[in-house]
């Protein structure tokens, strides 16, 4: 399995919960890696971006200054630190691998995903 997502949970408002997304093989090969949530009912949606070789990141509007990625390419492991989080933030919140170039925010720029990780926040 090319991506392996852990981290998810059920936290309160305004706690903080950080998602790996562990990278092997040509998942390696690959320049962006993706964060996405799907919350129930709704589509999914980008969150995030960062880049391996540089960790340069991109961030969606409702999450920026709240969520930061991080990567550690020693460990093949990108990270989601979310912080002050919301009950809107409840989601299932997918990894995704992409040899875009940039910071690519749709789904058909992905190319390989992880199995999902599930985030609730409770009000």
């Amino acid at each position: 399995v090319p991506l392996v997502e852990s981290g998810g949970g059920l936290v309160q408002t305004g706690d903080s919960l950080r998602l790996s997304c562990v990278a092997s093989g040509r998942i390696l090969m690959t320049s962006v890696m993706g964060w996405f949530r799907q919350a129930p009912g709704k589509e999914r949606e980008f969150v995030a971006a960062i880049r391996w070789n540089d960790g340069f990141t991109y961030y969606e509007n409702s999450v920026k200054g709240r969520f930061t990625s991080s990567r550690d390419n020693a460990k093949e492991t990108v990270y989601l630190q979310m912080n002050s989080l919301k009950p809107e933030d409840t989601a299932v919140y997918y990894c995704a691998a992409s040899n875009r170039i940039g910071f690519p925010r749709g789904q058909r720029d992905y190319n390989d995903w992880g199995q999902g990780t599930q985030v609730t926040v409770s009000s």
